[in-house]
């Protein structure tokens, strides 16, 4: 396995360690949505640091709101990011670079 695709696959671990500790808000009731206000400028921050570019930027603001609006939490925002970057963005820049080819 390439050094590329290590970085890929530990970037995916990551995201799902950091998706669960966003949702551990629901394991504590109560507690738990106050630590969402703490996890919520985290969460945007550190997705803005593994993307670069526009979509981490995006996926820094999505990744603060949905931490911050009660009931979210479930959604797996960094490991759904991760396959925007992965595996849905490549198929689009493959099928734009056979558009650009014709």
């Amino acid at each position: 396995m390439s050094e590329k695709n290590k970085g890929k696959y530990k970037k995916l671990v990551l995201g799902i360690l950091l998706d669960l500790i966003g949702m551990l808000s629901f394991v504590i009731p109560g507690i738990g949505e106050f630590s969402d206000i703490i996890w919520a400028p985290m969460s945007g921050w550190i997705m803005t640091r593994l993307y670069k570019g526009r979509a981490g930027q995006v996926g820094g603001v999505v990744s603060f709101v949905e931490e911050l609006v009660p009931g979210l939490d479930i959604i797996p925002t960094f490991t759904i990011m991760w396959f925007y970057t992965y595996v849905f963005k490549r198929e689009d820049s493959a099928k734009d670079k056979l558009a650009d080819a014709k």
